[in-house]
């Protein structure tokens, strides 16, 4: 992590957090930034401190009141043990894979997402337009960066499918080997900035921290060549200082990212269909057979494919279940007698 010797300031720091502290905690408290999540326990960094410190935290009503990598909390000055968990700026989280559906935590307080995809055939664009929906409803800047572009027969081609998603989004096209090719994108990396990196398994996130890092040493692994596929490398969501100040926020690779709470983001990735709702003659029309539809007559002229609707209509329905699911398990945690 690199973190020691760094004040709050080249943590991440900001005014946001600073409002959330009285001048009287400062005695007893001390404000500390995640760097890295394990079992059990969270790696911490601050003014004159790194240490490994419980995650346990004593005000705890529910899955969102665990630390999480970015995250900011006060400790003990004394026994460093957590006291509070300071409000995030962002937060990305997501439905846990399986039957047990619970929330996990991905990363806090990030400034801008690196939405890592691969130019081979493991390039989805429902998987993009999914990132892109999480990074707009928590706020931050999202950037696609396209990674293995030495394999793509038409670069062009992932550029503009990536490109098309939305108006004005940074696509980064980048051989993640190369530092001159990575060198652009020290441009979101400011002095106390936080870039996080999102995408499946084998596109290349570990391979792209290493070079920006100046570094080889986290592990990275081929991918398989039928598929394009890889397995998961980082098994750890840790923060990386890189030489201009900036912090790079790798994540486990994720294949499933369910989305919940997530409506705003919808709207805005999904703004066109939005806006055509709105011109359907009937308020709860299922844009399908209904007169007077205007999704339907824009998939006849052209202006809307098939293909995008379901999309959002699979995304609309995913997050209006599972937010619906997390609103059902916040309310059981605050029964009596239930377990926190």
């Amino acid at each position: 992590m690199n973190s020691t010797g760094a004040s709050l300031t080249e943590l991440g720091w900001r005014p946001f957090f600073g409002a959330q502290v009285a001048d009287t905690e400062l005695a007893t408290l001390q404000p500390v930034r995640v760097m890295a999540v394990h079992r059990g326990e969270v790696a911490v960094a601050g003014e004159n401190i790194d240490a490994q410190v419980s995650s346990f935290m004593p005000d705890s009503t529910g899955e969102e009141d665990r630390p999480t990598v970015g995250d900011w909390l006060l400790i003990d000055r004394e026994s460093h043990a957590p006291v509070r968990l300071l409000e995030r700026a962002s937060l990305f989280k997501r439905r846990a894979p399986g039957d047990d559906r619970r929330l996990q935590l991905v990363a806090a307080n990030v400034d801008t997402l690196f939405i890592v995809a691969s130019c081979n055939q493991d390039f989805s664009v429902p998987r993009l337009e999914r990132y892109l929906v999480l990074a707009r409803e928590v706020n931050v800047r999202p950037v696609v960066v396209l990674t293995k572009i030495d394999l793509a027969e038409r670069l062009e081609s992932f550029i503009e499918r990536a490109g098309a998603l939305q108006p004005g989004l940074q696509v980064e096209p980048v051989n993640a080997k190369d530092p001159a090719s990575v060198a652009r994108l020290a441009a979101c990396c400011g002095p106390g900035e936080t870039v996080a990196l999102l995408g499946s398994s084998g596109v290349g996130k570990s391979t792209l921290v290493n070079t920006m890092r100046g570094s080889d040493e986290i592990l990275t692994q081929a991918v398989r060549e039928q598929d394009g596929k890889g397995r998961h490398t980082t098994t750890v969501r840790q923060m990386h200082r890189l030489d201009g100040g900036g912090w790079l926020m790798d994540t486990p690779g994720m294949r499933e990212f369910q989305l919940s709470d997530a409506a705003t983001g919808l709207a805005e990735v999904f703004d066109d269909i939005v806006a055509l709702t709105l011109e359907c003659r009937f308020t709860n029309c299922s844009h399908e057979r209904e007169p007077g539809c205007a999704i339907q007559a824009a998939i006849k002229a052209g202006s809307l494919t098939p293909a995008r609707l379901g999309r959002w209509q699979k995304l609309t329905t995913e997050d209006e279940t599972n937010t619906g699911t997390l609103a059902e398990r916040k309310t059981r945690a605050k029964l009596p007698g239930k377990r926190k």
